[in-house]
């Protein structure tokens, strides 16, 4: 399997300084990242490592919850899949710290009923490889199948 690569050019202090993330791998985009924009309510055209930590675990999860519904028989017609992130203080060292991840997915999915898309949509997170590197974050799951 492949090795993907990211990279951050970073200038100034943490509360003046920013920078730019670059998916290096794809070489698809570079987006710039401020600590006082990953503080805030409205981002304001800056990304943050919530966001993109969000955004690599809502595509594992599809793609996951995807091999699992197609192995219980099911034909996947659309899932949608959000990933909130949440980034909060950390009590035991005065830092921050990841205080959860929501995982919300809706699906449209023929061949399965409603207790196989919640039994596929539990294993997933439990053994996307994203949740698993996560396992010190608490992540909740809100799975509904659509008729």
């Amino acid at each position: 399997m492949p090795t993907r690569t990211a990279r951050t050019a970073w200038n100034g202090s943490l509360e003046e300084g920013s920078g730019q993330v670059e998916l290096t791998s794809s070489k698809l985009a570079t987006f710039d990242v401020s600590f006082p924009k990953r503080a805030a309510d409205e981002a304001g055209g800056f990304t943050s490592p919530e966001e993109l930590i969000a955004a690599s675990h809502s595509a594992c999860y599809a793609m996951q919850f995807s091999a699992l519904l197609g192995a219980a028989g099911g034909t996947i017609e659309a899932l949608d899949v959000k990933a909130d992130v949440s980034l909060g203080p950390d009590s035991s060292d005065g830092g921050f710290k990841l205080t959860g991840i929501k995982l919300t997915v809706r699906g449209e999915v023929s061949g399965v009923d409603a207790a196989q898309f919640a039994d596929a949509a539990n294993a997933a997170k439990a053994s996307c490889p994203i949740s698993k590197a996560l396992t010190g974050v608490e992540i909740t799951l809100d799975a509904e199948l659509e008729q």
